[in-house]
């Protein structure tokens, strides 16, 4: 009898075939606030990082990105006006409501050509090898199950000399600055969360598997595993996010 495979979800241990299942119902039940819950946690700053990502990618018009986990499409909208009407972005999200909102945002922006919205799972995306000239995931990276199968589909994807860009939330370095976001993580999230969408649960979870999260250059050695070069990262407010950068050779 061989024994379960768990894996965390936040704070707890689940089985691995249960976390995903979770992860859905945790978006389902916010993806209608989740940008104003993003601006309100964040106080709008998560733009800024997001616009680091897009200068991080180097496309250039004409070329063609996949933003995985990509759901309400913000990272899209920046990478779509650097490749122009002539280049490609897909957003590919495993959550239908997620990419629904992304869809509206970006039909009322009038970005309707070159943004192609697709459901699938990070950890086996639909797409041939070498299809894209970068590949960028905002905030999903924790999410997945097994991030380093998910990072390898990301190199796999994208063409020899693309990039893999991932922003997510990290570790800050000061530590007086650590122990007050922990504060704010723990208490001020968490009743945002349950007043703006009702679901309080959500947003605990989101503290915790920020947590959770391997730290900078933990997370830098798992791109190098997973086939990427040349990563670097870059740290953002103090910390408190990241940008990691890596080359596929």
């Amino acid at each position: 009898m061989t024994e379960e495979r768990k894996t965390h979800f936040g704070y707890s241990l689940v089985p691995e075939e249960e976390k995903q299942k979770r992860v859905n119902q945790v978006f389902h039940s916010v993806a209608e606030k989740y940008d104003l819950m993003n601006d309100l946690m964040s106080l709008g700053i998560h733009r800024l990082w997001k616009r680091e990502v897009a200068k991080k990618t180097g496309l250039r018009e004409g070329q063609s990105a996949i933003d995985v986990a990509g759901g309400t499409a913000d990272i899209a909208i920046l990478l779509a006006g650097l490749v122009g009407e002539k280049g490609r972005v897909v957003v590919y999200d495993i959550n239908h409501d997620m990419l629904e909102i992304g869809r509206r945002k970006c039909i009322d922006r009038g970005i309707v050509k070159q943004v192609e919205f697709v459901q699938g799972d990070a950890e086996s995306i639909s797409f041939p090898d070498n299809t894209f000239h970068c590949a960028t995931i905002g905030f999903g990276i924790r999410n997945v199950t097994h991030i380093e199968r998910a990072l390898g589909e990301m190199r796999r994807v994208i063409k020899p000399g693309g990039r893999v860009v991932c922003l997510e939330f990290s570790h800050p370095l000061n530590p007086l600055f650590r122990a007050l976001y922990d504060i704010y993580s723990f208490t001020v999230i968490p009743f945002l969360g349950e007043v703006v969408t009702g679901n309080r649960g959500a947003y605990t979870y989101l503290a915790e598997s920020i947590r959770k999260f391997p730290r900078q250059e933990e997370f830098k050695q798992m791109m190098l595993s997973a086939g990427l070069k040349r990563v670097k990262y870059y740290n953002l407010t103090g910390g408190i996010a990241a940008i990691h950068v890596g080359v596929k050779i």
